[in-house]
């Protein structure tokens, strides 16, 4: 029997995608305008062609910045995504702890960015923060201001903080879809928690982790709001991302042309990886 698809739940998704897609194009093209234009105001544009992205793409401080953004998403995965799923397979999947845990792994994703910010800048000052201060009374150097390194692991830690949660909720969501009849198998066969986790836990969670993975990925590679508003992309360069170089050139600069010229370059790198995370872990999951 030929199976027979019903399509009319288009029409009524299909006026919220025309509106995405409205909301979306307008800015793409003013955008895309810029990037190949160049203007000294007065509303008077000038035929640029391709040579901001020539000058981006030749710019040593466009790749420094790339560089330290693939070092910082790297950096976030490797420790979100174990981090992440360690804490949720202890968490209880049953009694009054599973809505208290829940709730507890939720509060850091309510927060929003600007305050994060403000709450680790406050909290990793060497005079009031409560880090910083409980640091330098241990005798350890610590001064995310002046220092590089203390400034990457400040804005390390705080990412961790903010956002393990939601990879902790994706993998509890996965955990909990699992029947039961899986662990009394396993049971039953003496499989070791390793086994039990290899075996039965992972292919489950892997479709759960494959949107952490990307989430997180999208979400680190275009960080802005927290370190502008910890470091300030400070000290010297030293956590000067992608997007805080981007909004200091069409912000605080005003070169709106090569601004625009890396805003695409930034984009198509981002689409173009996020294609390839989703590729090489939907490959894997199809092999297996």
């Amino acid at each position: 029997m030929e199976k027979t698809y019903n399509n009319k739940a288009w029409f009524f998704v299909l006026p919220v995608l025309v509106l995405v897609l409205f909301s979306a194009a307008i800015p793409l093209m003013t955008v895309v305008n810029y990037s190949v234009q160049d203007t000294f105001g007065n509303n008077e544009f000038f035929w640029a062609g391709t040579d901001w992205f020539d000058e981006i793409l030749n710019s040593a401080r466009f790749w420094e910045a790339l560089q330290r953004n693939l070092l910082f998403s790297f950096i976030i995965l490797a420790l979100e995504i174990p981090l992440g799923i360690f804490i949720a397979l202890n968490m209880p999947k049953k009694g009054i702890g599973v809505p208290v845990c829940l709730v507890l792994m939720a509060l850091p994703l309510l927060i929003p960015w600007n305050v994060v910010g403000t709450i680790w800048q406050v909290f990793g000052r060497v005079d009031i923060g409560l880090l910083g201060r409980t640091l330098a009374v241990l005798g350890i150097d610590y001064n995310y201001v002046r220092n590089p390194l203390d400034a990457w692991i400040t804005v390390i830690v705080m990412d961790v903080w903010h956002w393990t949660s939601l990879v902790v909720l994706l993998c509890y969501a996965g955990l909990v879809s699992i029947p039961d009849a899986y662990y009394q198998a396993a049971k039953i066969d003496g499989a070791s928690r390793w086994s039990v986790f290899r075996y039965i836990q992972l292919p489950k969670m892997k479709r759960v982790l494959l949107i952490a993975v990307l989430l997180r990925f999208m979400d680190s590679f275009m960080i802005y709001t927290e370190p502008f508003v910890v470091t300030g992309g400070g000290p010297g360069n030293s956590t000067t991302f992608l997007s805080i170089d981007l909004v200091k050139m069409a912000v605080g600069q005003f070169d709106l042309g090569p601004a625009a010229a890396m805003s695409i370059v930034y984009f198509l790198i981002i689409l173009l990886l996020s294609w390839i995370f989703y590729t090489v872990m939907t490959s894997s999951d199809a092999e297996s």
